[in-house]
């Protein structure tokens, strides 16, 4: 089912996981290197190994005067374990746009604290997030994650997509931060846009994917919905990597079992609101509308996230738990 409109709006909710494709802004961190001194070099493998297979590339790196400047530009994030302040001294000097600086960590020796020091929505809050699965509390500083809300920046990496203006993003997170942004609005094209310097413009990393449009029971679990998509995929010769996003409803937002899934596939969760999803009704019958009002929230938000409003595959019920509906 297609629609007429080449416009819908989305509410990119918190990233599951990393893009695949790190992009030119710097948007995400791909590559790390965990700089250490010799005498902690055994907390910086454990850290290599907490968080190393979330990452193309992590290497660790024994501390000297001049190692960062040595290193600098080769890494998209440095994680170092030391005390703040010789990290900030010995890069404050080197700190030049913060859309090419890489992002800078730092964790101490008791892996207790997380510390993002510059580049926090450049990558260093995304990896402080994954330092807490070794038990490290992520203080994050930047405005908006400070205040629970999500910067431009993180809907981008929700959207596997990558900011193209970023002198924007000033105005455009003080939006976020008084909840005067409202939800990102999707053009698609060919289109010509005019826009103002308070206008931050997202684009997509990839050039073709499929959306994963999933609605589920309360509580389900993450392996429900791996399978239930593995299954809607394998039936059109598909796998994970050939996914966008994952789509479903904001009535869904903080469905722990779904995010958890989300990001052992690597893959942002996007949350489209009702009136998003009434504009893009799939053609299966919805026992939810007849319930509570909602449109069936796996096609309807397949057809709104795919860039041809239309489906791949139409949606089907697993474990009597998870519907499942293809978007491209």
């Amino acid at each position: 089912m297609s629609t007429e409109t080449n416009d819908t709006e989305t509410d990119a909710g918190e990233s599951s996981g990393h893009c695949s494709t790190p992009d030119s802004d710097g948007e995400v961190a791909e590559e790390i290197a965990i700089v250490s001194f010799e005498r902690k070099l055994d907390v910086a493998e454990e850290v290599k190994a907490g968080i190393g297979d979330g990452y193309e590339r992590v290497d660790i790196i024994e501390y000297h005067g001049d190692v960062f400047e040595e290193h600098w530009g080769k890494y998209d994030c440095f994680v170092g374990l030391m005390a703040s302040g010789i990290a900030i001294r010995k890069t404050a000097p080197l700190l030049d746009d913060k859309w090419d600086d890489p992002a800078i960590v730092v964790v101490d020796e008791g892996l207790t604290w997380a510390i993002p020091i510059t580049g926090g929505h450049h990558g260093a809050n995304q990896v402080a997030h994954d330092l807490s699965q070794l038990g490290a509390v992520p203080a994050m500083t930047t405005a908006s994650e400070a205040a629970g809300k999500q910067g431009v920046e993180s809907k981008a990496k929700a959207l596997d997509a990558h900011v193209v203006n970023g002198d924007s993003t000033v105005a455009t997170n003080l939006a976020v931060l008084n909840e005067e942004l409202g939800p990102v609005a999707r053009l698609d094209g060919p289109r010509a846009v005019l826009v103002d310097d308070d206008v931050t413009v997202l684009k997509r990393n990839s050039e073709r994917g499929v959306v994963l449009g999933t609605g589920t029971v309360s509580g389900v679990k993450k392996s429900q919905v791996l399978d239930a998509w593995a299954a809607a995929l394998d039936d059109l010769g598909l796998d994970f990597s050939d996914v966008d996003f994952v789509a479903t409803g904001t009535r869904k937002e903080g469905e722990e079992g779904l995010y958890e899934a989300a990001q052992e596939i690597s893959s942002g969760v996007v949350l489209f609101e009702r009136e998003t999803l009434e504009a893009f009704e799939g053609p299966s019958p919805s026992r939810s509308k007849e319930l509570i009002g909602w449109p069936g929230i796996a096609e309807a938000s397949a057809i709104a996230g795919g860039r041809e409003h239309d489906l791949a595959r139409e949606k089907e019920r697993f474990d009597d738990a998870v519907t499942v509906a293809v978007g491209q």
